[in-house]
């Protein structure tokens, strides 16, 4: 079960509040992840001890890339946090997103970076961009089909003990494009309505490729 909050970190009232949110969905019997933004020293551990199992962090995209798409922070600070988590026991998730502009060379720079963690991510997740009106990268030409598929098996031969969770960008695919996905080495997916704010297929469109597929959830 994953939390999210749009935050360049949280506060420390905030991240009061959030572990005990992390307590009540451990009570449940579910998993739990957090996506809160950079974090400071001791926070990770605070998250460890209310039962936290993943934080989400995505490096987004490759060093070389970075400054072009984001600048409220560095590509190192991301290192940091994931650095912090890895440190408190927690369980790593972080990826990129495509088709942001990166060339072939920043998407396989991204992967490398990712695979040379030590260890590797537990969890990939590879968003596909979904162009925004209004936004920066409203009219970013999107990355071809196959190209995607290669970015996905790439990461599934790199790091071959990860989940890596086809993620952002599914409810514009075919399941063509999806079935290609998972037979790429995607063996995961984000589940429920809304990725942020980005629209995820409704429960019974994945129940029914799934099954068309022969795939089975484990």
């Amino acid at each position: 079960f994953c939390m999210g909050a749009a935050w360049r970190g949280p506060k420390d009232k905030d991240l009061a509040k959030v572990s005990e949110m992390i307590r009540t969905v451990k009570a449940m019997g579910l998993q739990t992840c957090v996506t809160l933004g950079m974090l400071k020293d001791g926070q990770a551990s605070e998250l460890k001890d209310a039962g936290l199992d993943y934080y989400n962090h995505n490096l987004d995209t490759d060093a070389s890339f970075y400054g072009q798409v984001i600048t409220t922070h560095k590509h190192a600070d991301r290192i940091d946090t994931l650095g912090q988590v890895r440190e408190a026991g927690i369980k790593v998730c972080s990826g990129g997103i495509i088709g942001m502009g990166e060339s072939r060379r920043n998407r396989a720079a991204l992967i490398v970076q990712l695979a040379n963690l030590n260890p590797p991510p537990e969890s990939v997740p590879i968003n596909n961009l979904v162009p925004i009106p209004g936004t920066p990268m409203a009219n970013v030409a999107p990355v071809d089909s196959f190209e995607f598929v290669r970015t996905l098996a790439a990461a599934r031969i790199t790091m071959p003990t990860s989940f890596v969770r086809l993620s952002a960008g599914r409810q514009e695919m075919s399941d063509e494009l999806q079935a290609l996905c998972f037979m790429a080495g995607a063996n995961s997916i984000f589940y429920g309505d809304k990725l942020l704010t980005t629209g995820n297929p409704e429960a019974d469109r994945d129940e029914a490729l799934f099954d068309k597929l022969g795939l089975r959830p484990i």
